[in-house]
């Protein structure tokens, strides 16, 4: 017989209500019942007005219940959780939710969906577009970039592919991919929440970067509060190592790529590409005079592609299905998809992935309930 899989986020939204206390209670309750379940740690599905949103597996598909606490899960178990039974918690199945279902998801796809385990990636095409990146070349990869008309989701929007391309050209003997991570800006959490339900998923995508330009370095600048992040991205890139995914000769395929993760030290402007570049130098973080471009002389002086952690991450799909299909999502110049961030004063806080042309009154009544 089968054990129950029961899913509780362990995301930082989702912990900071509870869901750890929820797993533990969880726990506890199954072992009392002398029922056989396996507790799964996934991301968040970004729904954060219904943390923790705690999932059981019911004949291989899930069952969704909201905000559950601690004091509900003797009841839950009362009312048949393994079996998906009636509670006031209840939601019904997860692929049924409107907030979810009704979304883009291209860059998060695997949020909330798997747990942060390698095994779990690769089952959900985890790799698959570094794989085939070794099979193509890396001109595939800048191709497929620039035809998808991604820009940089920091904030600038400069075109990605042109970016990748000019480090692809300049002529170095060491070249780098720098992630800012240093997400500052108040009431921003996608980067976060990406980190922390998909890490292998950013270091697929810094990886790619890496084999289409040349770079055998890359660093995550991670934002200093986000402890439960460290925690999470620290563990894969050890995982990753030790399965050959990072490292020297990646996979048999020829490519060294190897990534530091780097501790910010608290300061706003940091999250400016070239402060953070001298900070990751061990210097004072202010911001350099331009030009140079970090493209021609960033980190140490080397050729740096510097991207934010969405605009790397929507990578992996822009290989694996095509740039043109992602240049077809979107309106006029901005093609793709967008990462909104609900928060404040509304009904429904969480995020929200769409295409370009979303009006602001449809994300805070239709999404955001007003």
């Amino acid at each position: 017989m089968s054990r129950t899989r029961i899913y509780v986020p362990r995301e930082t939204s989702a912990v900071s209500v509870g869901a750890n206390e929820v797993a533990l209670a969880i726990t506890r309750e199954a072992r009392k019942a002398k029922i056989d379940i396996q507790l799964v740690r996934n991301g968040s599905w970004g729904a954060s007005w219904l943390e923790p949103l705690v999932e059981v597996e019911v004949d291989g598909k899930r069952v969704a219940y909201g905000n559950v606490r601690v004091k509900d899960v003797p009841a839950l178990f009362a009312a048949g959780l393994p079996e998906g039974g009636e509670h006031a918690c209840l939601l019904g199945p997860t692929t049924e939710i409107a907030y979810l279902i009704n979304q883009d998801r291209w860059t998060f796809w695997r949020c909330g969906l798997i747990e942060q385990s390698l095994d779990d990636f690769r089952k959900h095409q985890g790799f698959h577009a570094l794989e085939k990146a070794f099979a193509y070349g890396p001109d595939f990869v800048l191709d497929a970039v620039t035809a998808s008309g991604l820009r940089g989701r920091g904030g600038a929007g400069f075109p990605t592919g042109i970016k990748w391309r000019t480090v692809a050209e300049t002529e170095a003997e060491q070249k780098y991919i720098a992630c800012n991570a240093d997400e500052g800006d108040s009431g921003t959490f996608s980067d976060r929440m990406l980190m922390e339900g998909d890490p292998f998923g950013l270091i697929e995508s810094m990886a790619l970067a890496g084999f289409a330009v040349g770079a055998s370095k890359g660093y995550i600048y991670l934002r200093s509060e986000y402890p439960l992040t460290h925690a999470i991205l620290s563990r894969a890139l050890d995982t990753a190592r030790e399965a050959g995914w990072l490292g020297h000769d990646i996979q048999g395929s020829g490519f060294d790529f190897d990534i530091d993760l780097h501790l910010g030290g608290g300061s706003y402007v940091c999250g400016e590409e070239t402060a953070m570049l001298e900070s990751l130098e061990g210097k004072k973080g202010i911001v350099r005079y331009k030009p140079p471009l970090p493209a021609h002389e960033g980190l140490f002086g080397k050729p740096t592609v510097v991207n934010n952690v969405v605009t790397l991450a929507s990578v992996p799909n822009i290989v694996n299905l095509g740039g043109e299909r992602y240049s077809k999502m979107g309106s006029n110049r901005a093609k793709g998809t967008l990462a909104f961030q609900l928060a404040g004063n509304i009904k429904r806080g969480g995020l929200v992935e769409k295409s370009f042309g979303l009006t602001v009154r449809e994300l805070i009544d239709d999404w955001g309930g007003g």
